[in-house]
């Protein structure tokens, strides 16, 4: 296949993933009401929490209950259009891979699938709660008036959602190097303590509160991930180099 050919092979790839993405993004448009209310969850939870403190979204531009409508639209249609794209974006490399490299196109997709989705759960059901106790216990605490507006309220769901589920997926990554070579399980091992300090960097960057609590919380499980990778890795490298004698 020539040069032209596989660029003509890659913008069908991605007029594919943009059309199942929209066709997701108009589902949720179809269904907004019960996704926004499934959305309001972790503040609702810190409502309960903080009586005293008035915890209603409001907006302060003409558009921006526009612009939050597009914003729900997109965010929602990123984990339903996520495996189409997986398998579009596969089959555009498959090509290009042995016959082995293959197999691994379908679990790779599924354990991605699968890590992004823990990680956005996990985001969703502590993470983002756990930041907005922060923010309301501040303004309590100084006397503010609460004046959240709906766009700082999705933009805060959508960075910690989709930046948590993104970080989950090191693991497989680390896993996908070893089984190219390009890593080696040792040299985890020998650096597990820079990797420490890397992964609290990773927690600061990713979440939006200074508080060490959440931090961490957000640091133990990207750890953990990282110590199932070492292990999952060993196996994996174990397995390459007995077939490469």
């Amino acid at each position: 296949m020539g040069f032209f050919q596989h660029l003509e092979e890659l913008r069908w790839t991605l007029i594919k993933c943009a059309v199942v993405y929209v066709i997701f993004a108009v589902l949720i448009g179809v269904f907004l009401k019960e996704f926004n209310d499934t959305l309001l969850w972790p503040l609702n939870q810190v409502k309960a929490s903080f009586p005293k403190l008035t915890l209603d979204l409001g907006t302060n531009s003409i558009m921006e209950a526009f612009s939050v409508m597009i914003q729900l639209c997109c965010l929602g249609a990123l984990l339903p259009a996520s495996p189409f794209v997986f398998f579009f974006v596969g089959q555009f490399v498959a090509p290009a891979l042995t016959r082995k490299e293959k197999r691994l196109i379908v679990p790779a997709c599924l354990v991605a699938l699968m890590l992004f989705s823990i990680g956005s759960a996990f985001s969703f059901g502590f993470l983002v709660p756990s930041t907005i106790r922060v923010s309301a216990e501040l303004n309590e605490m100084f006397g503010f008036a609460a004046r959240w507006t709906a766009g700082s309220y999705y933009s805060l769901l959508g960075w910690l959602v989709i930046g948590v589920g993104l970080s989950f997926e090191f693991p497989l990554v680390i896993v996908l190097l070893i089984h190219l070579g390009v890593m080696k399980v040792e040299t985890l091992r020998k650096y597990r303590k820079h990797a420490i300090v890397v992964i609290f960097i990773i927690a600061a960057v990713v979440t939006p509160t200074p508080d060490p609590f959440t931090q961490t919380m957000f640091a133990i499980p990207l750890y953990v991930l990282f110590e199932l990778a070492i292990v999952v890795g060993a196996r994996v490298q174990k397995r390459r180099e007995a077939a490469a004698v």
